[in-house]
């Protein structure tokens, strides 16, 4: 075997029994791969659509030393590579008519693939996302706490906790998230296998809202928190992320991250002062591809994998 040689599958569960391993290695940097495989793998990893998610692992030496998956909707997210094993993957991938719609890795995984994409296939690429990963060290409770009280949300919330994840998009720009909400897609958007929890008033009106991943190696992803506009700067983000961290540790978690915009300096102090400590950057590009050929639509071409190749 090459030492850059990919093999590709379309079957989540060969996949996750050969990398499953390499992902729980280090949860925290792979919290995203983490949680949207288990996602698939729980729902039906071509639940979307006629295209199946193509899965992709790098060995050396026997062990697995990265990943890549391709969702129906042509997301691409990779783990850490280095600059030549992108060009690699993506002088393969071009081969094999996999047209990503957009690329999230940490930054400079996903700034060299975007680069060696532009060359392999003339897709221009503009980035779109940019993150600070944060993981928790100790929780540290903010003092003073505010008056009100933590709650898990129930069925009954429901009305709430999608209108308040919909105000949430709007204020981040996630355009996409936005068009599944309304569509109806709940189960579809990135909110819907979430765990949400409100801050609320003595007498039970919500302030605040966090929301965390299911465990997964581990790890439990706090995503999103929201406090409405008029609300803020009373302290409920920071006691409602206290009561989803606390809670992910007290069902064993070994590490609870979040992802912090770096122009929210609001946001990022918060998060440090109750005991968040930065990983990583992480960032999207969205890929823009010309008029494509006669026969092939960039981003849905179906090229089909043997099972475990």
């Amino acid at each position: 075997m090459l030492p850059d040689d990919w093999q590709l599958t379309e079957d989540v569960d060969d996949f996750l029994a050969r990398a499953g391993d390499f992902l729980r290695s280090r949860p925290a940097l792979h919290n995203t791969p983490l949680t949207d495989i288990e996602k698939l793998r729980t729902r039906g990893a071509d639940a979307h659509g006629a295209e199946a998610t193509v899965f992709g692992r790098l060995e050396s030496g026997g062990e697995v030393r990265a990943i890549f998956y391709r969702t129906p909707r042509g997301r691409l997210g990779l783990t850490p590579l280095s600059a030549k094993q992108a060009d690699t993957l993506a002088a393969h991938l071009a081969g094999l008519g996999h047209f990503p719609s957009n690329v999230i890795a940490d930054h400079d995984t996903a700034t060299a693939f975007a680069e060696t994409w532009q060359r392999h296939t003339g897709a221009a690429s503009m980035p779109f996302w940019r993150t600070h990963l944060y993981r928790l060290g100790t929780l540290t409770p903010p003092q003073p706490r505010p008056e009100g009280r933590g709650r898990i949300a129930g069925g009954q919330d429901h009305e709430q906790v999608v209108r308040w994840c919909r105000e949430f998009c709007v204020d981040v720009g996630e355009q996409s998230s936005i068009d599944l909400i309304d569509s109806g897609s709940w189960a579809d958007s990135r909110f819907g296998d979430r765990h949400f929890t409100f801050w609320e008033t003595p007498d039970g009106n919500p302030l605040s809202m966090a929301a965390a991943t299911s465990i997964v190696g581990g790890m439990v992803r706090v995503d999103p928190v929201y406090t409405p506009a008029h609300l803020r700067g009373r302290g409920y983000a920071g006691a409602v992320s206290v009561e989803v961290s606390r809670a992910a540790l007290a069902a064993g978690a070994t590490d609870v991250v979040l992802f912090a915009d770096p122009a929210n300096p609001t946001s990022n102090a918060l998060y440090q002062r109750i005991g968040y400590v930065h990983v990583a950057d992480f960032t999207g590009y969205r890929f823009s591809y010309g008029a494509p050929e006669a026969g092939q639509e960039h981003g849905r071409r179906k090229t089909h994998l043997p099972s475990g190749s």
